[in-house]
């Protein structure tokens, strides 16, 4: 996958949300005639199905952000190992320390004689000066994505994040609860999953329009984080200065 497949990944993975917006969009302006019924049925949408419907787009909007983080993460992986030629020491110090941690498992709680293979393995892979492999970055577990985790992880990997104002003010405006939209999709989609609230009690009082602006304002500054993921990877910033092929600027 090239950065350019960045954006038709987030495109696609966007236009199922956008979509599915339009379908309850649809039912709310039938809605106001009276509960929507299914053509050729007599079969009517009660209002707790409606806000069932309405609630799954907190769903769907957190599986585009997780989603689009893990695509963004895992392009630096393989642009690294992409050449064959790059080595460890080439790296830029943020993203070998990421290297040292998935190939010697840092993070991970294991036995002392498992520590000692992968501390070998790493070692033989220094001594013999190998290329870097595509390798994995950990990102933690699931249901930590917000405009916060998502500029930490960045700045981890010594990627800037330079978001308009616009887009930022967007994210940080607050909708519900205190909280701005992408903090919103992250705590809705945390009760939803751990049973701490209802799909009906999730969606109370909201409207399909509400759904479609944070939407928006989702989507923005996700377009937004992934140019400067695709600016990190295309200028070889993942390596150190002097190595950047072109010159590549920070």
């Amino acid at each position: 996958m090239s950065t350019s497949d960045l954006v038709t990944f987030f495109d696609e993975r966007f236009n199922e949300v956008s979509a599915y917006l339009e379908l309850l969009e649809e039912v709310e302006r039938a809605a106001r005639s009276g509960p929507p019924r299914l053509a050729g049925s007599e079969y009517r949408i009660t209002a707790p199905q409606q806000k069932i419907l309405y609630s799954s787009v907190y769903l769907q909007l957190y599986n585009l952000v997780e989603a689009t983080m893990a695509r963004c993460v895992s392009e630096i992986t393989r642009a690294a190992a992409a050449s064959g030629k790059w080595q460890p020491h080439e790296l830029s110090d943020e993203l070998r320390q990421e290297w040292v941690r998935s190939s010697a498992r840092t993070h991970i709680d294991m036995t002392p004689d498992s520590r000692l293979k992968y501390a070998l393995q790493m070692t033989d892979h220094l001594v013999n000066q190998l290329p870097i492999r595509e390798f994995e970055i950990e990102t933690g577990g699931g249901g930590n994505w917000d405009d916060e985790a998502i500029y930490a992880m960045a700045k981890r990997l010594g990627c800037q994040i330079t978001i308009s104002s616009t887009a930022l003010a967007g994210v940080k405006r607050v909708r519900r609860d205190g909280m701005g939209s992408m903090k919103l999709v992250k705590d809705r989609r945390n009760s939803l999953a751990h049973g701490s609230i209802s799909f009906v009690d999730c969606a109370d009082g909201i409207i399909a329009t509400e759904l479609r602006e944070m939407s928006q304002q989702v989507e923005s500054y996700l377009r937004e984080v992934i140019k400067c993921f695709a600016h990190y990877i295309d200028s070889y910033i993942f390596l150190r200065p002097e190595i950047r092929p072109n010159g590549g600027t920070t």
